[in-house]
C-alpha cells in the first residue's frame, strides 16, 4: 500500500486529505513560499490531496541560505518525497521556475522508482531554453523591477522600495532564484514515462502560447496544454479552472490505473 505525503522541513500540507486517491505536490515560482498555493488547493475535491514544496530561504526557513542551483535543488526535494515511500498517485505541478523544478525532480524519482502520472508545467518554456539575462547580477532595483514587470498587480512591489527593511527580508531568496533559472541548464537524458500538461497564459511576458508545445518533446507519455487569460501570474486570478484542468487529469490518470 502506497505512502502519503507527511508535512515537514520541505514539504507542507496544503490540502490534507484522509484517503487520498491522488498526491498532487506543488512547487512555487521564484520568490515564492509554500503557501503560494493555498488558493489553488482549496479549489480541489475530495480525494485529492495538495502538498507544496517550502524552499530555503523564505517564511519559517528564512534564515537559510537560498539553493541557486535548480539541479542541486531538485536533488533535495526528490530525496525528501522518496524518503516517504513509494506515494501511489502522485503529480507534480510546478509554475514558472516551479515547472523546472519539478521538472529536474520527476526525472529524478522516475529513475529511482516512484511514478509519477502527470507533470503539470505552467508559465515556464520548456527544459532546453536558455535565459540570456542576469539580473540575478544587478542592483535590487533591477530586481524589484522585473518583479514589478511581471506582477498582476505591480503595487504590492511597491513595498519592496518604500521599506527598506522588508527588501533586506525578501530580496535575497528571490535574487537567489534568479540565479538559479538564468544559470540553469539542461541535462540530455531520456524523457519521462509521466504525461506532461503545459499550462500557458495570453499574456505571460516570459515566454509565448507556442513555446509551451516544446514540452511535448519530454515525455512518452501523453501530452496535452491549456491556454488562460492573463499575464505570467495568470494563476492568482484563475486559481478555479487551472484546478478544474488538473483534477480533469487526476480523474484521467485514476481511470487509467
Amino acid at each position: 500500500m502506497g505512502r502519503t505525503i507527511e508535512s515537514g522541513e520541505w514539504l507542507r500540507i496544503m490540502r490534507p486529505e484522509a484517503t487520498p486517491r491522488h498526491h498532487l505536490l506543488c512547487f512555487p515560482p521564484g520568490g515564492g513560499p509554500a503557501t503560494a498555493y493555498r488558493e489553488l488547493a482549496k479549489r480541489f475535491g475530495a480525494g485529492v490531496a495538495v502538498a507544496a514544496v517550502q524552499y530555503p530561504g523564505r517564511q519559517d526557513r528564512l534564515a537559510e541560505a537560498p539553493i541557486t542551483d535548480l539541479a542541486a535543488l531538485a536533488n533535495q526535494i526528490a530525496e525528501e518525497v522518496l524518503r516517504l515511500g513509494i506515494i501511489d498517485g502522485l503529480a507534480l505541478f510546478g509554475h514558472s521556475m516551479g515547472a523546472t523544478v519539478a521538472f529536474e525532480t520527476a526525472r529524478r524519482l522516475e529513475r529511482r522508482g516512484q511514478a509519477v502520472t502527470t507533470l503539470f508545467v505552467s508559465g515556464r518554456p520548456a527544459p532546453t531554453f536558455v535565459e540570456t539575462k542576469r539580473i540575478h547580477l544587478g542592483s535590487d532595483n533591477d530586481l524589484i523591477a522585473d518583479l514589478e514587470r511581471l506582477a498582476a498587480d505591480p503595487a504590492p512591489i511597491q513595498m519592496l522600495r518604500d521599506e527598506p527593511s522588508l527588501a533586506e527580508l525578501v530580496l535575497p531568496a528571490v535574487r537567489g532564484d534568479y540565479q538559479a533559472v538564468e544559470t540553469y541548464r539542461y541535462a540530455e537524458g531520456d524523457p519521462l514515462t509521466a504525461d506532461i500538461a503545459a499550462l500557458v497564459s495570453t499574456e505571460d511576458p516570459t515566454m509565448t502560447p507556442e513555446q509551451v508545445d516544446e514540452w511535448r518533446d519530454f515525455t512518452t507519455g501523453t501530452f496535452d496544454r491549456a491556454t488562460f487569460p492573463g499575464g505570467h501570474f495568470y494563476l492568482d486570478e484563475r486559481s478555479a479552472e487551472v484546478a478544474e484542468f488538473v483534477a480533469a487529469h487526476l480523474a484521467r490518470d485514476r481511470s487509467r490505473a
